[in-house]
């Protein structure tokens, strides 16, 4: 780990500006501390947000704003978050061992950088970190995406963007002077387009909190990982709907785990909505949803996984009152 200055900040508009160009935030320190001790991050200044006026909080209303210094184990352990979004809820209980959860936070998960292990290895220079390969595609490739838009094929990481985005929740960062608001798609879009991005956020862009609506949807959370616990998904999926005896509407599926940005199919959504699903109606679903996939050599087990999952979390809406 090379050296560096450390800076408490105690405003929005502070960090911003210590941050510049060569600094990055600290919160939880999860993702940031493993890629400074391995010589991926190299940042000149570290600041620390985890005091920020307004991140530290959960609002409930018509729609819950939930600051970026909000830990993991809060969302897991709040009782009416479980009664009103539990897929949000599943999809924390998720993240890590009780230990990081207790640390790690929203703003932190959702800005995570890429698992994939060419980009973690310290003494390899790969497409993501401003090479000229991607070697996950012609070498071990068994956790990475089966839908890219680009060369890259590391794929998001991130359990709390497949909830949020099911809930089509907003992301409020600070961009300069002002806020602004982006929802889950456009936090990541960037990542489709370009190799070397993990999301759409600027070196000095700071997550605030991210809002999601209290629609009266239901939701729910499923991944499916090698260990049973403390591990990665190999895939993921949330689905949220409004359901009246079966009918749904107001649908979104979304896979993670498989795409650089959490993946939805706007057919899945239209073929749901206004119909009384069941298992036939869930598997028509899927096939829309997977119907481009391109499997690499070693990753094409996760395309009945992603299926699997699709329609078990859309059946998991009729029971999840």
């Amino acid at each position: 780990m090379n050296s560096f200055q450390y800076v408490n900040a105690r405003t929005t508009d502070t960090a911003i500006s210590e941050a510049g160009n060569q600094g990055r935030f600290l919160a939880g320190g999860i993702d940031l501390l493993g890629e400074m001790k391995e010589y991926i991050a190299q940042p000149r200044q570290v600041v620390n947000i985890k005091e920020l006026p307004g991140t530290r909080e959960v609002t409930r209303g018509k729609e819950w704003k939930i600051g970026a210094n909000v830990t993991i184990a809060e969302l897991e352990r709040d009782a009416e978050l479980k009664r009103v979004f539990p897929g949000l809820q599943q999809a924390a209980a998720e993240v890590g061992s009780p230990q990081i959860r207790n640390v790690a936070t929203v703003g932190g998960n959702l800005a995570q950088h890429s698992r994939c292990w060419y980009y973690r290895h310290r003494d390899i220079r790969c497409l993501k970190r401003g090479g000229s390969t991607c070697y996950a595609r012609e070498g071990e490739n068994r956790y990475h995406s089966l839908f890219s838009g680009n060369p890259c094929i590391s794929p998001v990481v991130s359990n709390l963007a497949t909830a949020l985005a099911a809930l089509d929740a907003n992301v409020v960062i600070r961009r300069g002077k002002e806020d602004v608001t982006l929802t889950i798609p456009e936090f990541y879009a960037k990542a489709w387009d370009n190799p070397q991005a993990h999301h759409s956020l600027g070196p000095s862009d700071l997550i605030l909190r991210v809002e999601v609506p209290d629609g009266g949807r239901r939701s729910a959370y499923r991944q499916v990982s090698e260990k049973s616990s403390f591990d990665w998904a190999l895939v993921s999926c949330a689905s949220a709907g409004k359901v009246d005896g079966r009918k749904l509407s107001q649908v979104r599926i979304v896979l993670g785990a498989i795409s650089p940005v959490p993946h939805q199919v706007s057919a899945a959504h239209e073929l749901l909505e206004g119909k009384e699903l069941d298992e036939a109606l869930a598997a028509r679903a899927s096939d829309l949803i997977l119907k481009d996939v391109t499997p690499f050599a070693h990753n094409g087990y996760k395309v009945p996984i992603a299926d699997a999952l699709i329609r078990r979390t859309l059946l998991q809406l009729l029971v999840n009152a």
